[in-house]
């Protein structure tokens, strides 16, 4: 089991910059945790499906990025510190969401996971208020 908490949502003006941070705690049976777990950033804006942002390997080697994020959004992971990054640049009034944090279990180190389906684990979600 994986507990994930996100931080660092807020309000800010179109151009700016937030950090999303999603701190993970817990344990698998097997014994480490946080590095078994392929990574990803989902957002719900009212009305709308949840969605893919980014998403991030194990190892942290590979990435995946909405079209919608590329060039402004950064994902990134510290294994050591069990956290994972979201690094929002150059906002939108359109990325105004609920961000979540997620967890996959994968058994590759390489796997990006991109499909709502294939995580297991949520945090409760942080809100991210982009004015225009």
């Amino acid at each position: 089991q994986v507990q994930l908490v996100e931080s660092g949502g807020g309000l800010v003006q179109a151009g700016g910059s937030l950090r999303l941070s999603c701190t993970a705690s817990g344990r698998t049976a097997s014994g480490p945790m946080f590095s078994v777990y392929a990574m990803g950033w989902f957002r719900q804006a009212p009305g709308k499906e949840r969605d893919i942002v980014a998403a991030i390997s194990r190892n942290g080697v590979n990435t995946y990025y909405a079209d919608s994020v590329k060039g402004r959004f950064t994902i990134s992971r510290d294994n050591a510190n069990n956290m994972v990054y979201l690094e929002m640049n150059e906002l939108k009034p359109e990325d105004t969401a609920v961000y979540y944090c997620a967890a996959s279990y994968s058994s590759l180190a390489t796997i990006v996971r991109t499909l709502k389906r294939d995580y297991g684990y949520w945090g409760q979600g942080t809100q991210v208020t982009v004015s225009s």
